[in-house]
């Protein structure tokens, strides 16, 4: 069982806002809430606001469902660095006398996990894995690459918490870069520039840091200095409920190891890098609610005609 993280008291009563005016929608399980057709708009909108500025480059773009091969998975290192955040795939394949047992003991909600074998699919962990193997099919890559835009996919990091801020299953809109190490640094360092842009734009207040992610273990946290020692990620805050302005944002620069695990390369010979960026669309939601209040018809009419020109 992952360990529960409780709300701050400002957390708290933020939560309690937004379940009181029906934006968010309990479930009963922390982090997984449904949400009104007012929440949705909202992230919606932010999510067309990427998509137009995102426009110039000349993306492509794929779509995945939030699940990925788990072949793909365990090729990718994620359980070497984020096992406790992983999410797999069970279903049940036994006989009528274990599907009875199994009912039985569901039903008085007691342990049945027996009954279940792991399938060859996990929860997708970020909008940007299944976005390695599919380009690792095609032929090499030309020169300057290819920019990929992979949606707002959901995704899934099992991380319970009372932070609203902090769900287990949440859209992350995911662009991913591919191309010569030069031509790579420079479209993640431009883009985090636009975004600090981007969420001023709405009326946020963007600060941007260098950042690492949450390694497991002794060892991750080595990983977690040298990731923000040669500045391979940057995040863009900003205050959504207490203590700390929350990550709504991430920049990362992958060099060669997603290229080199899936054999992408280009077709001069050249080293193939990647780096990828994703804005976490339920936390810039609830950053405009916090900061605009809970009515986005009352907000200010410059954030109006950003989400919905």
């Amino acid at each position: 069982m992952a360990e529960y993280r409780p709300a701050t008291p400002d957390q708290a009563a933020f939560l309690a806002e937004l379940t009181g005016h029906g934006l968010l929608v309990e479930t009963g399980v922390p982090g997984v809430y449904g949400r009104s057709g007012v929440f949705e708009r909202v992230r919606e909108g932010f999510d067309r606001l990427v998509t137009r500025v995102a426009a110039p480059d000349g993306s492509e773009t794929l779509r995945f469902p939030p699940i990925l091969p788990r072949e793909h998975f365990e090729a990718s290192g994620y359980l070497k660095s984020f096992p406790h955040l992983a999410g797999t795939i069970f279903a049940f394949e036994g006989s009528e006398a274990d599907a009875a047992e199994q009912e039985e003991r569901a039903g008085r909600h007691e342990a049945w996990n027996e009954f279940q074998s792991m399938t060859d699919l996990v929860l997708l962990p970020a909008a940007c894995y299944p976005v390695y193997p599919a380009i690792a099919r095609r032929p090499p890559l030309a020169r300057g690459g290819l920019t990929i835009d992979a949606g707002g996919a959901y995704v899934f990091r099992h991380e319970p918490s009372g932070d609203p801020a902090r769900l287990q299953m949440f859209h992350q809109r995911e662009m991913v870069r591919f191309g010569e190490p030069e031509t790579v640094a420079d479209w993640r360092n431009a883009w985090r520039d636009r975004a600090v842009d981007i969420l001023g734009r709405v009326g946020l207040s963007p600060k941007l840091e260098v950042a690492s992610d949450p390694f497991f273990g002794r060892a991750g946290r080595m990983l977690a200095a040298n990731q923000r020692e040669q500045e391979l990620k940057f995040e863009v805050l900003i205050d959504i409920a207490g203590p700390e302005p929350t990550a709504v944002a991430s920049f990362n620069y992958h060099r060669d190891h997603f290229t080199g695990v899936f054999g992408i390369s280009m077709a001069d010979d050249g080293p193939a890098h990647t780096a990828c960026l994703g804005f976490g669309l339920e936390r810039i939601t609830l950053g405009l609610f916090r900061t605009h209040g809970l009515d986005p018809a009352a907000w200010p009419a410059e954030v109006g005609r950003e989400l919905w020109p």
